[in-house]
């Protein structure tokens, strides 16, 4: 290639990254998506990523357990090893939850003309709205059964004004979470705070709280009425207990080689035991002494599709779109999403083994869409369950 040639190509890529970078600056600026700062904040996150782990003495060791914990088809050591699982799991993947989709780890369907932020915020006060709290809630005592970083926590806090207190068996996300709810002017853990506990063996005493919720979280124990039981046993009489359920549908098909691929995807990306069918889940809760007040799926709802409405699972989907996360999910994006991780920690910017963890919650959001699609899988169960008056 003679000079000139080379000169022109230089300049049109030199354009070209002009460009992106003015249209990441403009997102930055004019949008809530904020892809610089959340960029520059996980790259921080990272160096001290490794002195935060409470599942392993670094990032490799620890995906390299959770990895062997998945190998089996079986989920017997698993269940038994669910406090290890879990907890490798969130050691590993609360940075990029935090970094690709906010401070709330759930699914929402969306409606027309409403931003994921906004279908996120409605799905926890819809849950909210089912705890049957008084008018005046300033002197009730919720639990969040799981409580990641407390993004629920925080907005459902606000919305109903009850002291609410957060569960999580993670002790980086106890920590990260009560950092939010003090940056919070508003709350401050004097109204919400997190702490570290099994949900299975929970560390309060018999009727402390006045209502309960998880959203998307008793997935992870190894035995629905055992988390249910403990659940029933801190609630008051006549308190309620309202939850978000990840299941498989009455369209599973345990036979189905296509189904038990999503299926695994979804357990090995997402640090499950196990997926249970709606109808275990619905019947654990009687088991543990709850009267159904309300149980149905929520994915199956109207969400307005015909005029603009999307399914929870469309950011799980592919896109060639690259200012939307759904590009990771193109084979092309896939690929650079983990040569980059590669040669950040090459360059000693990320943990041995970050790559690794990317690959892995990749596979998980993968076999979430392909659930979805296939409505084999729900992540938005919902039961509503009260402990009787006389318990």
């Amino acid at each position: 290639m003679d000079f000139p040639m080379l000169l022109s190509s230089s300049f049109g890529t030199t354009e070209a990254l002009c460009g992106v970078g003015a249209v990441l600056v403009a997102i930055e600026l004019f949008t809530p998506a904020n892809p610089i700062s959340s960029s520059f904040r996980m790259l921080k996150q990272f160096r001290s990523q490794e002195k935060s782990l409470t599942s392993s003495g670094d990032v490799k060791s620890g995906i390299d357990e959770y990895n062997r914990l998945h190998s089996s088809s079986e989920a017997t050591e698993r269940n038994k090893e669910y406090k290890s699982l879990v907890n490798s799991y969130y050691d590993l993947a609360t940075l990029f939850y935090e970094w690709g989709w906010g401070q709330s780890f759930h699914f929402a369907n969306r409606y027309p003309n409403e931003t994921f932020a906004e279908s996120i915020r409605r799905h926890e006060y819809y849950l909210a709205s089912k705890l049957a709290l008084s008018s005046d809630a300033s002197k009730l005592k919720v639990l969040d059964v799981g409580c990641g970083i407390g993004g629920p926590m925080r907005n459902i806090c606000k919305f109903t004004g009850a002291d609410v207190t957060g569960l999580t068996l993670n002790q980086y996300q106890v920590d990260r979470g009560n950092e939010l709810c003090n940056a919070d002017p508003q709350l401050g853990t004097s109204r919400c705070r997190s702490v570290q506990g099994d949900f299975m063996d929970m560390p309060f005493g018999d009727g402390t709280y006045d209502a309960a919720y998880a959203i998307e979280a008793t997935c992870h124990a190894p035995d629905r009425v055992g988390v249910y039981s403990q659940i029933y046993r801190v609630l008051k009489p006549g308190a309620v207990f309202a939850c978000y359920e990840w299941c498989m549908t009455d369209n599973f098909d345990p036979k189905d080689e296509e189904h038990l691929r999503m299926k695994k995807q979804i357990e090995e990306g997402d640090g499950l035991p196990d997926i249970c069918h709606t109808s275990v889940c619905l019947e654990a809760m009687k088991e543990a002494g709850f009267e159904i007040l309300d149980e149905r799926d929520i994915a199956d709802e109207d969400y307005g599709a015909a005029n603009g409405g999307k399914p929870w699972m469309l950011p799980l989907l592919p896109s060639w779109n690259p200012f939307t996360q759904r590009f990771q999910f193109n084979w092309f994006g896939k690929a650079l999403t983990t040569y980059m991780l590669v040669l950040l920690e090459f360059l000693y910017l990320a943990p041995k083994g970050t790559s690794q963890t990317q690959i892995m919650l990749q596979k998980g959001g993968i076999g979430l869409g392909d659930g979805g699609n296939a409505k084999i899988f729900t992540p938005m169960y919902l039961m509503v369950g009260r402990v009787p008056l006389k318990k």
